[in-house]
């Protein structure tokens, strides 16, 4: 029996455009699965948007995304491996009919996603120059494939979603979206964009060559790999995080 605490709460600072940023973390202090971790990251990663529209409201610029403008659900949303399972246990808890339906969505949008040859595409993701990239994500938009958990151009799973999608906010009209056209699309700048060191956490595998799995494919991806992460205390999944951030060695305190 272990009668050890279950939290550990630390802090960490951070430097935000050359500003000094503290943050009180209250993690688990047993060693759990990275996707036990993901909340955490998602009020971090909320904590770091904030920032970002405080910053272009100063400028004069609000968000225009809004309910029922759904365009960007379109996107290659890119999600790091361990989300991909929390994203299945997710669909996993829903009720019976709920569960088939998304899943017979994300058969489609798996379907859709290999006959258009975007698998292959990636494979060679890391030698494409940043226009090529582009060239790609629009490619991928423009199939219009739809996220599965999108109804009524609405995200079904808002209070959920993947970290990617929490960062990705916009200024400009939404119909410019709709185009995905991007010198008229003009997005919010987040200071700290946590999806991207969150892919490194844990990861077992790498599709395509890539470091993150597109989102249609995450409840296949975690059928055909069994969970094989490693568990950690929070304190070290944070440290391991703000590594990836950094570039360096981070330590959290209590």
């Amino acid at each position: 029996m272990n009668d050890g605490p279950e939290w550990i709460t630390g802090n960490v600072t951070l430097s935000v455009n050359g500003t000094p940023l503290e943050m009180q973390m209250t993690v688990p202090a047993r060693p759990v699965k990275p996707q036990r971790m993901l909340p955490i990251f998602q009020r971090m990663a909320d904590s770091f948007v904030e920032m970002g529209v405080s910053a272009a409201a100063s400028d004069g610029r609000g968000v225009t995304c809004r309910a029922g403008c759904g365009a960007c659900c379109r996107q290659m949303v890119p999600i790091p491996e361990f989300e991909a399972y929390r994203i299945a246990e997710m669909v996993d808890e829903m009720p019976e009919d709920r569960r088939t339906e998304i899943k017979r969505r994300f058969e489609l949008a798996c379907d859709e996603f290999a006959s258009a040859g975007i698998f292959e595409k990636l494979s060679s993701v890391g030698s494409l120059t940043p226009e090529a990239r582009e060239a790609l994500v629009i490619e991928y938009f423009r199939k219009g494939i739809p996220c599965p958990f999108l109804e009524d151009e609405s995200c079904s799973i808002h209070a959920d979603r993947p970290v990617a999608c929490r960062e990705y906010l916009v200024s400009s009209p939404a119909e410019f979206c709709s185009d995905l056209t991007p010198e008229k699309i003009r997005t919010i700048e987040v200071p700290i964009e946590a999806s991207k060191p969150m892919r490194t956490l844990g990861q077992t595998r790498k599709i395509a060559g890539v470091d993150f799995i597109p989102l249609v494919l995450a409840l296949k991806w975690v059928e055909r790999n069994p969970d094989a992460f490693p568990e950690k205390t929070g304190e070290n999944w944070m440290s391991d995080f703000f590594a990836a951030l950094t570039g360096r060695s981070v330590s959290t305190g209590p």
